[in-house]
């Protein structure tokens, strides 16, 4: 599938080690060790070298919705795009359909509130975001370091939550059987309530994305 721009559940399955989320409505699945300590400990270095404050599209007016931290890697740097093609050997997904890496750090009290990573279609930011590379498909996240306390990842429609380990990857769908986005992949990336929590970001889109021409 590597000339694909998409990839499903049952295709990450099958290539081993890959937990599938034992419920309908939604393809999510859980893939641990996926990066060992070293990687995980030069990233995080890399985010805490290079971060700034995050941002979201279609600004609600709640000033404390993401208060996270961002880094947007840098794919000119060998182990940054190693760790990029390392995720897209696995996606099965194209590499010039995928954003640049991102990275995320949440200090004590940080959260990403309940959101979608696809773009509301109705939103007043879509063509602004969609115009050039279509919605967004895939969502590749791995954490890369153990918050002391807080931090999980939760799907509410689901009534569940995942916590922070170092190396996992969660890896979802953010689309229906029939293209339409999937409200069920709603997220929260819950209050880190001691020590810090690191995680990096892949996201795939519908059509090439133009950084990697």
């Amino acid at each position: 599938m590597t000339d694909s721009n998409d990839t499903s559940a049952d295709y990450l399955v099958a290539s081993g080690k890959v937990q599938r989320f034992p419920r309908e409505g939604i393809e999510l699945c859980i893939v641990k060790n996926f990066l060992d300590q070293a990687e995980c400990g030069k990233l995080v270095t890399l985010i805490d070298q290079q971060r700034r404050p995050s941002t979201i599209a279609d600004p609600n007016g709640d000033n404390y919705f993401r208060t996270s931290e961002t880094c947007d890697l840098d794919h000119s740097d060998g182990f940054v795009a190693g760790i990029d093609r390392k995720i897209c050997g696995f996606s099965g997904i194209d590499k010039a359909y995928g954003e640049p890496l991102q990275g995320q750090r949440y200090a004590v009290g940080q959260e990403f509130k309940a959101h979608t990573d696809f773009f509301d279609p109705g939103g007043g930011d879509f063509a602004k975001y969609c115009a050039i590379s279509g919605q967004r498909t895939w969502t590749f996240m791995i954490y890369l370091n153990e918050p002391v306390a807080g931090g999980a990842t939760r799907f509410p429609q689901f009534k569940k939550s995942f916590t922070p380990v170092s190396g996992t990857m969660l890896c979802w769908n953010n689309r229906n059987s029939d293209g339409s986005v999937n409200d069920r992949t709603l997220h929260h990336g819950m209050k880190v309530r001691s020590g810090t929590k690191y995680v990096i970001t892949k996201w795939y889109r519908e059509k090439p994305w133009p950084w990697n021409s």
